[in-house]
């Protein structure tokens, strides 16, 4: 195998199992430096190919915005997991036509359906280097001036990109801020609800199997983009057509089986792998272990304010299904950092970074610049956690709501080019949209609920972790108890009309003198708080100018270091596109543990209890006792898989991500890692490190046999 990419895998003691995984989330320009290795772990496409991002596969990979997705027919057909649009299934679905329940599948194009508001295609189509141009005389600038000269620039970058109508930009910035580079996008605005399965199948195994294996979880949807008549990006409307794309992946029927070569290619999220020591001790020392506890409250609180089968549970289906896998994921990194003990591993890492320094005296700047890294961690620690319960009793969604518009009514006072990101043109059509999904995702005897928990742990904190422009915004006192708060919020919703998607909506135009004119107690709130909420940001900002001096010499030691030891660099990620790879395995994550690398139709049986969430649909349980499988059979397991394991290294943003073989071809997509590996954020374990996919094979199965989804079928380029 060859070398390990990262510093922190040096460091790695896996003595009671070889390693395996392909450690790396490297982006298209680095896939040249890494040839061999691709074609010696099975690639059978040239490996240069892969970095044109406008040629095949790569044109057919898009983004959503947090999830990944792939085009895999010639009419704007992407195809992405069931969780990442679950949201639109939800706010399309009521109590009595609850599309979570009964799936979701549009015969036609016309009955297809929008999909939640602001929800986007971006398809990649350039990037350019523009580090010099952000970075140019910054320097020598005081921390705030130098945040805000690159937040200009940044700014200014992106709005000349964006001069092409269609398109949205963004500048993503690389190894701690050493590198900027523009990446320019198409951005479908036209998106629509073609096919889910219900819940039964893409949500099988619920929160129990989330993260485990094995796993019999068909976590695959459809969406279809739309664009105008002239092929330009529009707003939704009847008379729009389906966009088509220069390129599309062919789906295989035929699959693969183990030790296959695949990869993924996708929009991972974040990763830490390259944290300091002291962010790792905060982090896992205080940050994670604080919040899983408080997630573990808001879960049973919202589920207590909104019963099952209940028109507000269908409202928070989708806020409750994203807090229970970060829940769960957030137990499994304080897990993974004890079991493989990521403080001491990172503490190794520093001391050995540290003798590569010292061991030259020309690279003593490296020393001075990480002592002050550390020092501004330390700094950043202590106002995380000083603001950790002001932030949690500021999360009313219709306080929310208030502080963005009465935000917004500041910075429509600015021109445009000098306003905040997220209050910019570019950006009020988001801003509108989430205006409007409010209807469906709030519920005031919920909200009130949460913001009870959440008021609950504020007013127990220290005095000087309070915040006197809150506490008398709200009447809470040193003597307030738990008991007084139902009644200091009775009046917020009872007297406010932000309930109102068109009142909010016509905020959107107000100047600063209407929000402090009202009386509106949400408003009359976020008025009160905002110099407080600006002096945290102006703080922040001025963190963030001193790391932007300090953090890139730190990356560029560790990629001279890694140099040094015949090692490739690969940043962390930051949401922009990634292709890593690997094999389908199975794996050994503890002493007397064995995973198999495939998932069969008849585990689906054998975990039925036919409640949720193993409750399968009563027809796919028929097609398994029949032992119906088509050709969709995989001879080796003598079944149809369900889902597969790879060691491919990935995170968060890469659900939805295409699963390629050797030829490009579509196999899965991936959809979650296993318990075990979710601490790889942090640090990587080659024998931990496994990934989850739902087979095409396994799509198809369903699509065909359960759902009648044969249209679907035809329109895609199957391969046998």
């Amino acid at each position: 195998m060859r070398k390990t990419t990262t510093v922190a895998a040096l460091l790695a003691c896996v003595a009671s199992a070889p390693l395996a995984a392909k450690e790396g989330m490297f982006t298209p320009q680095q896939l040249p430096e890494i040839a061999d290795d691709l074609r010696a772990t099975g690639l059978e496409l040239d490996p240069e190919a892969l970095s044109d991002l406008t040629g095949f596969p790569m044109g057919a990979i898009v983004s959503l915005g947090g999830c990944s997705a792939s085009f895999v027919s010639p009419e704007g057909l992407v195809v992405t997991n069931h969780h990442c649009a679950r949201g639109s299934v939800q706010y399309n679905s009521t109590a009595e036509n609850n599309y979570l329940e009964n799936g979701f599948l549009a015969k036609t194009k016309g009955a297809e359906v929008p999909a939640a508001p602001g929800s986007r295609i971006y398809v990649t189509t350039a990037l350019t280097d523009v580090t010099d141009r952000v970075r140019a005389g910054t320097d020598a600038l005081s921390p705030t001036d130098r945040y805000d000269t690159v937040e200009q620039r940044l700014k200014d970058i992106t709005a000349e990109c964006e001069e092409k109508a269609g398109y949205r930009c963004q500048v993503a910035n690389f190894y701690g801020g050493a590198e900027y580079t523009l990446i320019e996008r198409l951005e479908v605005r036209d998106v629509r609800l073609v096919y889910a399965p219900a819940d039964s199948v893409g949500k099988y195994g619920g929160d129990i199997d989330n993260w485990m294996w094995p796993r019999h979880t068909g976590d695959f949807s459809f969406y279809r983009a739309y664009v105008a008549p002239d092929g330009s990006a529009a707003d939704y409307a009847e008379e729009n057509v389906p966009y088509q794309p220069e390129h599309h992946l062919k789906v295989s029927a035929s699959g693969l089986d183990k030790g296959d070569f695949v990869m993924v290619a996708g929009y991972p999220g974040s990763t830490s792998r390259y944290a300091l020591l002291a962010e790792v001790e905060n982090t896992f020392g205080w940050n994670y272990p604080t919040f899983q506890t408080l997630l573990t409250e808001w879960i049973g609180t919202i589920e207590d304010a909104a019963p099952a089968g209940s028109d507000a549970r269908v409202k928070y289906e989708s806020r409750l299904a994203g807090l229970n896998n970060y829940e769960k994921n957030l137990r499994g990194q304080i897990d993974g950092a004890r079991r493989v003990g990521l403080v001491d591993r990172r503490r190794a890492r520093e001391a050995e970074l540290a003798r590569w320094i010292a061991a030259d005296p020309s690279r003593a700047n490296y020393g001075t610049a990480i002592a002050q890294l550390n020092a501004l961690a330390e700094e950043s620690a202590q106002a995380a956690r000083t603001s950790f319960w002001y932030g949690n009793a500021t999360r009313p969604q219709l306080l929310g709501a208030a502080q963005r518009l009465y935000r917004l009514s500041k910075e429509r006072e600015k021109p445009n080019a000098q306003r905040e990101s997220g209050y910019q043109d570019r950006d009020l059509t988001f801003f509108r949209q989430g205006l409007q999904a409010l209807d469906r995702r709030y519920d005031p005897v919920v909200d009130k609920a949460e913001w009870l928990l959440f008021l609950n742990g504020y007013i127990q904190q220290p005095a000087a972790e309070r915040v006197p422009a809150f506490d008398k915004a709200l009447g809470l006192t040193p003597q307030t108890t738990a008991a007084d708060l139902p009644g200091l919020l009775d009046s917020y919703y009872a007297d406010t009309t932000l309930g109102d998607t068109e009142t909010r909506l016509a905020l959107m135009e107000a100047d600063p003198a209407t929000f402090e004119a009202s009386d509106d107690p949400f408003i009359e709130l976020a008025v009160a708080l905002y110099d407080y909420d600006r002096g945290l940001e102006d703080a922040a900002e001025e963190l963030a100018g001193r790391s932007l001096a300090l953090r890139p010499a730190y990356m560029d030691a560790i990629t001279q270091w890694q140099r040094s030891e015949g090692q490739l660099t690969y940043p962390d990620a930051n949401s922009t596109l990634r292709i890593t790879y690997g094999n389908v395995m199975g794996g050994s994550p503890f002493d007397g543990m064995q995973y198999l690398p495939f998932t069969t139709l008849e585990g689906i049986t054998q975990k039925d209890t036919g409640e949720e969430p193993f409750n399968a649909p009563q027809r796919e349980l028929d097609l398994i006792e029949a032992k119906d499988y088509g050709k969709y059979e995989l001879d080796s397991i003598n079944s149809v898989p369900v889902n597969f394991m790879s060691d491919l290294d990935v995170t968060g943003g890469n659900s939805g991500s295409a699963t390629l073989n050797a030829k490009g071809q579509l196999v899965g997509l991936l959809f979650d890692g296993t318990f075990e590996s979710v601490n790889s954020d942090w640090d990587f374990d080659p024998r931990t490190t496994r990934s989850i996919h739902v087979d095409s094979r396994y799509m198809l199965w369903v699509m065909d046999k359960v759902d009648g989804a044969q249209a679907l079928i035809e329109e895609m380029d199957i391969v046998e």
